[in-house]
């Protein structure tokens, strides 16, 4: 399931129970299984297979498939490596949830607080969208409050968040989470467990093109 741009802000605070359904044994079928990205967009990582996973700390889907993901993530060979988008959808919220996960990531944070953040705000009803909020809940847990405010509006940071927008335009994402998959594989819209069955059946054939098999 997604999180998309017609649903209400309000809604950050709805619960969510994800559905699971057994995966086909080959899920490879353009326009059904998997979106074709067009033009296909460069990655950072020529050697490997890069997974990107577009989210919001606001979307309750997306806490939903985070620890889905994380233990998916885990299990990932030495071939592949996944990054997370942040975006924003042009919400002020997302933007500043978007800011947390980059400034979290420049304090050296992030693996030890991304699962608390999203149980923050869909859990503990947390309101982590407004920057001295934020600022606030990081200091209780820890992280250097000097060291987190320099770099929460520095130009490092903010850079990243508008970079994190523009990937989300150029790989036409309309809703999260959604998984891209070698600058060429589009997977959203589906339930989780199908999700990254897909992206697996996805990794896999990025895989063979690279080796230059079909």
């Amino acid at each position: 399931m997604r999180f998309d741009r017609r649903t209400f802000v309000a809604t950050i605070f709805a619960g969510f129970a994800a559905l699971t359904v057994a995966a086909p044994a080959f899920a490879q079928t353009a326009g059904k299984d998997y979106t074709p990205i067009a033009p296909a967009q460069p990655t950072e990582d020529a050697a490997r297979v890069e997974v990107l996973e577009f989210f919001s700390y606001g979307c309750p889907h997306c806490n939903d498939f985070h620890p889905q993901l994380s233990a998916w993530v885990a299990k990932l060979p030495g071939d592949v490596v996944v990054r997370k988008v942040p975006i924003t959808f042009g919400r002020a919220a997302w933007a500043n949830a978007a800011r947390l996960y980059y400034t979290l990531e420049a304090t050296g944070d992030l693996a030890r607080l991304d699962g608390e953040v999203f149980k923050a705000i869909h859990g503990e009803r947390v309101n982590l969208f407004e920057e001295n909020a934020i600022k606030e809940w990081v200091a209780k847990k820890g992280v250097d409050a000097k060291k987190f405010s320099e770099a929460f509006n520095s130009f490092g940071v903010n850079s990243k968040v508008k970079r994190g927008d523009q990937l989300a335009q150029a790989y036409k994402i309309q809703g999260v989470p959604a998984l891209a998959v070698a600058g060429k594989y589009l997977v959203g819209g589906k339930h989780f467990t199908e999700q990254l069955a897909i992206a697996d059946k996805l990794i896999a054939k990025a895989r063979s093109e690279k080796s230059g098999k079909k």
